[in-house]
């Protein structure tokens, strides 16, 4: 049998309605935006009479009549006062809006995600921070988090950024592998590839773990405000130090925390030891280091890698040599060693002639060695004497004779330097993604922070003496005749070099009238091979 096809009238009625109720919804919605401020006057003035009521129930029947007048009393002033009622109406009216407004709750504690990331965390540390014969434990399988996370919170991604634990007085929080298991263990449950910063509060059984910001590697070479005996190694965070120092950045000027290291007679710390991977900046922080003391000294430059890497210093003014090779390196350092004894002679001398210090024993030298271990080998293999054992002179005084002494090694050939450099070089620094075992081998302490795999060139750690440990980036300072070195980084080192003797010369003499010799720019440099 056939069906017979719906009237139409019952065919299109379903489309019918919902056009009605669609267009029933829009003049709705229409309506509520052109009357939303009403409504929202109108809860405004019943939350207001709500109020009134609740304070004329909650008052005494003693004072309901002295209320009154004074309420009476009150509108009569405001009814006889020029223009009362409308200023009454317009305050009014704007407490109601004021109360009638919608207010958005504030979220007052973790979404669903995050407490279960919390949850997950505490339950993580429960056989950490239990035992089994204690009567209120804090940390129980199943137990409540809120109690030993007092602060947290987290970023637009859900992850921790800070996070403060409460422990129990049980805990051996004075032995580092049990602190450095908890250390791992958050590092691990908060999301690996940042860098975390713990601190405990042996005294109040309490663990802060927050994440620490990238240091900027946006600052290049330039001249820091710093006075005689100063060197800026780089820069750290900004709670590490108490003191900022002006830097350019970009096209910006700003402040920035830097990690001075202070050298001469002064100085607890007279020499500096820097150890890194390959391509770590090693190189790097030589060459800044050197550029600032030009300023007030003359700087030595033995290179053992032999890759050229201080060849923009090579003839400038306050540079006595860089030299790359062996035979080089120990005339060059048996030249230092006698420097620093006639130095120190020469002092002693004129205090005790009751005179003041010669003027050339007071003037900064630096003796700057890059990849010492390399020569050692050379040298075995020639018959001839470890470079380093030249060093020992002026490691040991160095101080008294404003010598200082900068070595820069691998950690794969920290064994093959001398005595005296391990010993006498008391501030350190340690370059690139190196493991925290190898970090406080050369440091003699473990950094505040969790390891990371991935980090940029000339990043790392400093320890000056027995301080802190301090994050540590050392502002760019490649080399100029590097193809791959920016116009920008080229640019800014070669504005810090001193001028050339060599090519100053011809251009005085031409200036200069004739008979009259051109007078160097800058007092030569001290000659190498002088009398000890």
């Amino acid at each position: 049998m056939a069906r017979r096809p719906l009237p139409r009238i019952l065919s299109s009625g379903s489309a019918q309605i919902a056009r009605s109720r669609a267009i029933a919804r829009t003049a709705a919605d229409s309506a509520t935006d052109v009357l939303h401020p009403l409504i929202t006057v109108s809860r405004g003035l019943r939350k207001l009479a709500a109020v009134a009521r609740q304070k004329w129930a909650g008052t005494p029947k003693e004072r309901r009549g002295p209320a009154l007048f004074f309420v009476a009393a009150c509108v009569l002033v405001v009814a006889v006062m020029p223009y009362g009622p409308l200023l009454a109406l317009i305050t009014v009216m704007a407490a109601a809006a004021w109360q009638g407004r919608v207010r958005v709750p504030a979220t007052t504690g973790p979404d669903e995600a995050e407490a279960g990331r919390l949850q997950a965390l505490y339950e993580a540390l429960v056989p950490y921070f239990s035992l089994t014969d204690d009567p209120a434990p804090l940390f129980a399988h199943g137990g409540e988090w809120s109690k030993a996370f007092t602060e947290y919170e987290f970023d637009d991604s859900g992850r921790l950024t800070r996070l403060r634990v409460t422990y129990p007085a049980y805990f051996t929080d004075g032995e580092t592998a049990a602190r450095a298991r908890i250390e791992q263990l958050l590092h691990a449950k908060s999301g690996r590839g940042r860098e975390y910063l713990f601190t405990w509060d042996e005294e109040g059984n309490q663990l802060v773990m927050s994440v620490l910001p990238a240091l900027s590697t946006a600052i290049a070479a330039q001249r820091f405000v710093t006075v005689p005996g100063e060197t800026v190694l780089g820069f750290t965070d900004a709670d590490a130090v108490q003191r900022t120092v002006p830097v350019i950045r970009g096209d910006e000027i700003g402040q920035a925390p830097p990690v001075v290291w202070r050298t001469g007679p002064r100085s607890t710390e007279p020499h500096l030891l820097v150890v890194g991977e390959p391509g770590s900046g090693t190189t790097t922080l030589l060459r800044s280091i050197a550029l600032q003391a030009l300023q007030h000294g003359d700087v030595l430059i033995v290179e053992g890698s032999g890759t050229g890497e201080y060849a923009c210093l090579t003839g400038r003014t306050g540079v006595l040599a860089v030299e790359c090779g062996l035979a080089g390196a120990l005339a060059s350092l048996e030249w230092a060693a006698h420097e620093t004894e006639r130095r120190l002679i020469a002092a002693n001398r004129a205090r005790q002639a009751g005179q003041p210090v010669p003027e050339d024993t007071k003037r900064p030298l630096w003796i700057l060695m890059d990849r010492p271990s390399v020569f050692g080998h050379l040298a075995a293999a020639d018959g001839h004497m470890d470079p380093q054992e030249l060093l020992s002179v002026p490691l040991r005084h160095g101080r008294a004779a404003h010598v200082t002494v900068v070595v820069a090694e691998q950690f794969d050939s920290i064994g093959a330097l001398t005595e005296a450099v391990r010993t006498h070089t008391r501030a350190r620094v340690t370059l690139g993604p190196a493991g925290f075992p190898e970090v406080e081998a050369v440091l003699g302490e473990a950094p505040r922070t969790t390891p990371t795999t991935d980090v940029p060139p000339g990043r790392g750690y400093a320890r000056l003496g027995t301080g802190p440990v301090l994050r540590l980036q050392v502002p760019a300072t490649p080399d100029p005749f590097d193809d791959a070195t920016t116009e920008a980084h080229r640019q800014a080192v070669l504005a810090l070099l001193p001028p050339d003797p060599a090519a100053t010369e011809p251009a005085a003499a031409a200036t200069a009238p004739p008979g009259i010799p051109a007078k160097p720019l800058t007092p030569p440099s001290v000659p190498l091979g002088g009398t000890g």
